[in-house]
């Protein structure tokens, strides 16, 4: 005889059917690895929509770069490119770091580079930068946070919730650029 809570009288009843109701209790059957692949995902899909849901491309626009006279390049959509949750410092030091020159951001708030440099040169160091210090080597998203305890910079994703510490920015060479001596 059952009660209203699903027992019967040993106190057992719902934990009964609720095992029984999954298709592979009760039976011994080899399964196909697509059909426990399936099952896995299904599992997934159940716990984190977010996570099993369909991946959203980062789409990164192309650096507009213009020249100023003769020896120096504008990065016009800087701060549209800082929009990734960094700050504006920090993405510019790799900037600089990675052309090996000085820079900095003026009135309308464009980078000015000193040094003739093409869009390309841009677009492969910031595509760097987004895979050292944006992307989430878990997960691939591009929703993390950099932050910076005890001296050293740690990524942590807001998705999967992962971390890890990233690289500091080494500045390298740097390249004197002056007028010379026209006595010399």
């Amino acid at each position: 005889m059952r009660d209203h809570a699903g027992e019967d009288e040993n106190g057992e009843g719902a934990d009964v059917q609720q095992q029984q109701r999954n298709p592979w209790d009760g039976t011994d059957r080899d399964y196909e690895y697509e059909e426990l692949l399936g099952r896995v995902f299904n599992i997934l899909r159940e716990n984190n929509p977010e996570l099993a849901g369909d991946r959203r491309r980062t789409v990164m626009r192309p650096p507009q770069v213009l020249r100023e006279g003769t020896k120096k390049t504008v990065f016009v959509n800087f701060m549209d490119l800082c929009r990734m949750h960094r700050q504006a410092d920090h993405v510019m030091a790799f900037l600089l770091a990675e052309l090996g020159t000085s820079g900095s951001l003026d009135g309308q708030q464009r980078l000015v580079v000193k040094g003739r440099f093409a869009p390309k040169n841009f677009e492969g160091i910031l595509r760097r930068y987004i895979n050292e210090y944006v992307i989430c080597l878990g997960c691939k998203s591009p929703d993390t946070i950099l932050s910076k305890e005890n001296r050293l910079f740690f990524l942590r994703c807001e998705k999967c919730g992962s971390g890890r510490s990233v690289a500091p920015i080494k500045a390298g060479f740097v390249a004197r650029v002056g007028r010379r001596n026209a006595g010399t």
